[in-house]
């Protein structure tokens, strides 16, 4: 796509027409922020495999009716980089990956291979595609080399990792820097006119997510079938946070990146306030009491591999630098997370209620 016109439009409303490829916006983030950016005017081709549960956020939400919908492997470049030069995007979001810390000890080189090579991959087709101006590359909070202290982790701490899914996290932030180094340097701007970002989010709950090891889906499907639920590590604390928060980072950097602001072509932690880094117990406590109808929960007795006890992030710089902070308390990410759970057993329209929940943040 040329040089947009219509300076003042793009002010009002900067994805207006705009061109954006999509990794993964057939899981739960992804169907989030496709519908988000729809809303907005924006022209989506998603491309991504089939959604990996059954329910799932981009069925049950149509989010194929708002978009372009492809299947594709991140681990096929030559697929992946034909859809992406075809398409000729201004802006491309990579959410594409396999997410969960407990399926990467089951299956550790299908975790390396699609979140490594797959994040490459897709370095790859930007690198090879001349239309593309703005990419945000979404990792984890967990890319960080958890010591298990007290403070939160900043942007310019250690990358590492214990498990198959954090250490391939950590890669996939290094996989990125090597590219903006070496093809997609600042100084070199006006030759390949791409600014690169990379983005850390803590523990995104809300509505559409039924992947298992997951605190919300595991405790949903337990409070619908009526049984007790089983909670590995009560006492674990983490940064929790809504997924509107964090996705209203990702739409935030990539306008000001699309601005030209060279600034901030590196990576950004987007985490909740302090207060809102609830232990496990404490959330599961609140949603059984959202949710009523007899929910309880247990502590699962069974051994378990390993996973961090403690993580903070600290997310001062998308604050000072991109004006950017959270919005909903984690009370209220909660209400709104089985707000939407009941909305889908009531058989609601989900696409509107989802819109409709976009809408409620935006006017925060």
């Amino acid at each position: 796509m040329g040089q947009r016109e219509g300076a003042m439009e793009d002010m009002v409303n900067p994805w207006q027409g705009r061109r954006v490829f999509l990794t993964g916006h057939t899981g739960f983030k992804g169907g989030w922020l496709s519908l988000w950016l729809a809303s907005r005017g924006a022209q989506i081709r998603g491309y991504a495999l089939e959604p990996s549960t059954e329910p799932n956020m981009f069925t049950v939400a149509s989010v194929g009716r708002v978009i372009e919908d492809l299947r594709g492997d991140t681990r096929d470049l030559p697929k992946l980089q034909a859809s992406m030069v075809e398409f000729a995007p201004e802006v491309v979001f990579h959410l594409a990956a396999q997410p969960l810390v407990r399926h990467s000890y089951i299956d550790p080189l299908g975790t390396y291979s699609t979140n490594v090579m797959g994040t490459a991959h897709v370095m790859e087709a930007i690198r090879n595609t001349p239309s593309v101006r703005a990419v945000v590359c979404i990792t984890t909070d967990k890319c960080y080399h958890n010591q298990e202290w007290v403070w939160a982790y900043r942007e310019t701490d250690a990358l590492g990792g214990h498990d198959p899914y954090s250490s391939s996290k950590a890669c996939a932030e290094m996989v990125a820097a090597a590219y903006r180094s070496s093809f997609f340097p600042v100084d070199r701007l006006s030759e390949h006119q791409v600014l690169l970002a990379t983005v850390r989010a803590g523990n995104v709950i809300g509505g559409g997510d039924w992947s298992g090891y997951r605190l919300i889906p595991d405790l949903i499907r337990g409070f619908e079938a009526g049984e007790p639920v089983l909670i590995r590590r009560p006492g674990a604390v983490r940064p929790w946070q809504h997924v509107l928060e964090p996705l209203s980072g990702y739409i935030l950097l990539a306008e000001k990146l699309l601005a030209r602001n060279a600034g901030l072509a590196s990576a950004f932690n987007f985490g909740p306030q302090d207060e809102d880094t609830w232990p496990v117990e404490r959330i599961a406590d609140e949603v059984a009491g959202l949710w009523g109808e007899g929910a309880s929960w247990v502590r699962d007795s069974a051994p378990t591999p390993h996973e961090d006890h403690l993580l903070r992030l600290d997310a001062s710089r998308a604050r000072f630098e991109l004006g950017w902070r959270p919005r909903l308390r984690i009370e209220t990410a909660l209400e709104w997370s089985v707000a939407w759970y009941r909305a889908r057993k009531q058989g609601r329209n989900m696409t509107e209620f989802t819109w409709k929940q976009i809408a409620d943040y935006e006017k925060l």
